[in-house]
């Protein structure tokens, strides 16, 4: 149990129609806490990643953050997706804004800050992202590793209390990975909140406080990465691990 929870799930069920995506789950993420969920295809991983921000509602159970249940709709709504940054497979970015358009656009609007001060913020982050001279450049210019960073930089812009990362190197190219996770592994150092969902086992490793292992909609094990990844308690995991450390 963590010690001073931000996010918690608690007997969290979802349906899409017949099929059961997310069964009874338990989860705590503590402040400042890592916590890398990993699992065979169609587990579940990605679908409990966004019901954390409400972008997927579940059908039983309670999801609270920093204390507080998730809002139903509206503007309450909005203002969570700002207190928790999401960044995702696919990059999301506005083709017709540049870099630092896309990291002020939300504070102006989301955040009410005024244009000045939002380029001031965004560029600090895009400093931090090592892309500060890429600001004026439009997507289609950049990496798909450089576009997920300044994807990162636009979450971040909104200073928020927990990220959330669906699968965020999946789509990219082999040699773009290592930019974008060193970014994540530098989150997790400063102390963000994090939950990721990803295949890279050596972030796993490195970065995560817990490794939550899913199977068929379920937490399966839930434990530090050293134990997970030495001592698999389960034959689901067992099988997983044998599969994917191969590679």
């Amino acid at each position: 149990m963590a010690v001073d929870p931000l996010i918690e799930l608690q007997g969290v069920n979802k349906y899409y129609g017949e099929l059961h995506v997310l069964r009874d789950i338990d989860l705590t993420v503590g402040k400042a806490e890592v916590v890398v969920v990993v699992g065979p295809s169609g587990s579940g991983k990605s679908t409990l990643c966004r019901t954390i921000n409400r972008l997927e509602t579940i059908q039983s159970g309670t999801i609270t953050l920093d204390g507080q249940p998730l809002p139903e709709e509206g503007r309450a709504l909005a203002r969570l997706r700002a207190e928790v940054g999401m960044v995702f497979q696919s990059f999301n970015l506005f083709a017709h804004k540049t870099v630092l358009q896309n990291v002020s656009l939300a504070q102006v609007k989301v955040r009410r800050r005024g244009k000045d001060e939002a380029d001031r913020r965004s560029r600090e982050l895009l400093e931090r992202v090592g892309l500060l001279t890429h600001a004026g450049k439009y997507p289609a210019q950049l990496s798909g590793g450089q576009q997920q960073r300044v994807a990162i930089a636009r979450a971040l812009a909104m200073e928020p209390k927990a990220m959330l990362f669906d699968e965020p190197t999946s789509a990219l190219d082999p040699e773009m990975i290592n930019e974008v996770l060193e970014v994540m592994r530098q989150l997790a150092r400063d102390g963000m909140t994090m939950v990721v969902v990803t295949h890279e086992m050596g972030f796993a490793r490195a970065s995560a406080n817990r490794v939550v292992f899913m199977a068929d909609g379920r937490i399966v094990e839930d434990r530090a990465p050293e134990e997970f990844f030495a001592h698999p308690r389960s034959e689901r995991a067992k099988d997983f691990l044998s599969k994917i450390l191969k590679h």
